[in-house]
């Protein structure tokens, strides 16, 4: 008797979005950074590493109120200008984590969409993914200045309908709360990181059906499970 080879487990989501920044960028430490030193420069209280890592995620400007509530509305402008200073002399600092190009790869070669939703800017993403040569391997992708901010599910909806996708074949990939609210909002599943931005117990009230503690976890999980 031939041997058979293994079964393959039928394909559950065929669009698969990631978060950027703490889900495939090393890049937590040194946005946290940025905001602070950002903070400081227009004489803002300098918030906690805390406090500043549970903005990533968010668009740019509600990212920032929220991390400097000391600092007047009109001077918004002015601490994103800070900030985008800091972080500029930072962003060739900050790479891909080790595994996210094979994770990408495989899955791409298993033939699901693949997209980016993040709070980043238009123009921050497109220099991210110069940056890191992924130009190519994403299918579409959506950022805070394009449409609504996470938690809202305005970016994942968008996702859905280019790709003609039922809100229970999309899986949201993401190292935050926002991530996974956004994902709970739209309907549809998800899975957390716990090598980014927010600590992994504050997960649980969102029910992702995974928690990674790292990218060869989350290859591992996504290969037997997406």
């Amino acid at each position: 008797m031939c041997a058979t080879e293994p079964k393959k487990p039928a394909r559950q989501f065929d669009l698969i979005a990631f978060d950027w920044d703490g889900t495939l960028f090393d890049s937590t430490a040194i946005i946290v950074r940025c905001i602070q030193l950002a903070v400081v420069d227009v004489g803002g209280k300098e918030p906690s590493a805390q406090d500043a890592a549970y903005v990533i995620g968010l668009g740019l400007m509600q990212a920032l109120a929220h991390a400097a509530p000391d600092i007047a509305p009109h001077r918004y402008r002015e601490l994103g200008q800070r900030y985008q200073y800091h972080y500029t002399r930072h962003q060739n600092d900050i790479c891909l984590f080790d595994g996210v190009v094979p994770l990408l790869a495989e899955l791409k070669q298993r033939q699901h969409w693949l997209a980016v939703a993040t709070g980043k800017s238009r123009l921050g993403l497109d220099e991210a993914l110069t940056l890191a040569q992924l130009h190519g391997m994403f299918d579409s992708s959506r950022t805070a200045d394009q449409t609504a901010s996470k938690p809202d599910p305005c970016m994942l909806h968008e996702l859905m309908q280019e790709f003609d996708v039922e809100p229970h074949r999309v899986l949201m990939v993401g190292d935050t709360t926002h991530d996974l609210q956004m994902a709970r909002n739209a309907g549809c599943a998800s899975v957390g990181v716990g090598y980014g931005a927010h600590d992994v117990a504050a997960f649980a009230s969102f029910e992702p059906r995974f928690v990674a503690h790292s990218v060869a976890e989350l290859h591992a999980w996504l290969l037997d499970n997406a």
